[in-house]
């Protein structure tokens, strides 16, 4: 495995809808010219963390995901500006029995301490959509989920849907202008029957918190 992981940061936000919600125009959105073909994605994503959730309490997530562009292990920090998440290639390890690679266990070292044992398991029917400005330049990508997860260590099973808009490279830049954007994809999500996600992501939702 590459020892250099890859680098990004998130901004996006995520939506609670019903089976049945019709999609948003995103058309309508502030600078998106063309709406992309739908791509669909099979995700399937190991989540882990020390017997005593020490990842957890330093709002730290590690998954093992494959299926989709950004399939890899990631370790995912929640901060201030959005998520900071850090990419490594997947191993060739057996994704039923997942085993954390050194490199991983190197960068989580001053956090948590292996071992690292399975946490949670989500799987997720994915369409993703590139939200584009007249240059063909990406705005965002939306993306709809049906996603099924199970709390391992309760053995419980849940299954929802939900939306997520992440802004892209041709996105606005300065704060107020993000928001002005994501108030706009707001109005449009309310007026399709969906709501501003309560949750902060799809590992706390599995685990009901």
């Amino acid at each position: 495995m590459t020892t250099e992981p890859e680098h990004s940061l998130e901004i996006e936000r995520t939506y609670d809808v019903d089976a049945g919600t019709p999609l948003p125009d995103w058309a309508q959105l502030p600078g998106v010219a063309v709406v992309g073909e739908a791509e669909p994605r099979e995700l399937d994503a190991h989540y882990l963390d020390t017997y005593d959730g020490a990842l957890g309490r330093a709002r730290v997530a590690l998954r093992r995901r494959s299926g989709g562009p950004d399939e890899g292990w990631h370790i995912k920090r929640v901060t201030p500006e959005g998520k900071a998440e850090s990419r490594w290639p997947l191993d060739e390890g057996d994704s039923e029995h997942v085993v954390v690679p050194p490199a991983i266990e190197a960068a989580l070292a001053e956090i948590a301490a292996p071992p690292f044992a399975p946490l949670a398991r989500i799987r997720n029917a994915r369409t993703a959509y590139a939200l584009l400005d007249a240059s063909g330049e990406l705005v965002a990508e939306f993306v709809d989920d049906r996603v099924t997860a199970t709390d391992v260590r309760r053995g419980v099973d849940r299954s929802w849907r939900e939306w997520e808009l992440e802004l892209g490279p041709a996105a606005p830049t300065d704060a107020a202008a993000r928001e002005v954007l994501f108030d706009a994809a707001d109005v449009l999500v309310r007026a399709a029957g969906g709501e501003v996600s309560a949750s902060g992501s799809k590992l706390e939702r599995a685990l009901g918190l």
